[in-house]
């Protein structure tokens, strides 16, 4: 599915919960093809619920509850407890 979305060429790419289901092999390929994506210089867009996964391979993280955008993060100020935090307050 990914090969004939990108077969189009693409500006954007997103990956709605790219990897829930798929065997730990396939996580990593994956991950690599978003990387390779992201340095060709597609914008790509990952949803996901994992968070050690929204962590590796994001720039920057947006957090959004009830249908708005509530925080964004980079850098260094990214930790597990600080998207948790944002996503219920």
């Amino acid at each position: 599915m990914i090969a004939k979305s990108l077969i189009q060429n693409p500006e954007m790419v997103i990956f709605d919960e790219p990897t829930r289901g798929v065997d730990v092999g396939a996580v990593a390929e994956i991950h690599e093809l978003i990387n390779q994506l992201a340095e060709q210089g597609l914008a790509v867009v990952v949803i996901s619920s994992y968070l050690p996964e929204i962590m590796t391979l994001s720039d920057r993280i947006l957090v959004s509850r009830q249908g708005r955008i509530v925080e964004e993060f980079s850098g260094a100020n990214v930790t597990e407890e600080n998207i948790m935090y944002a996503s219920i307050h």
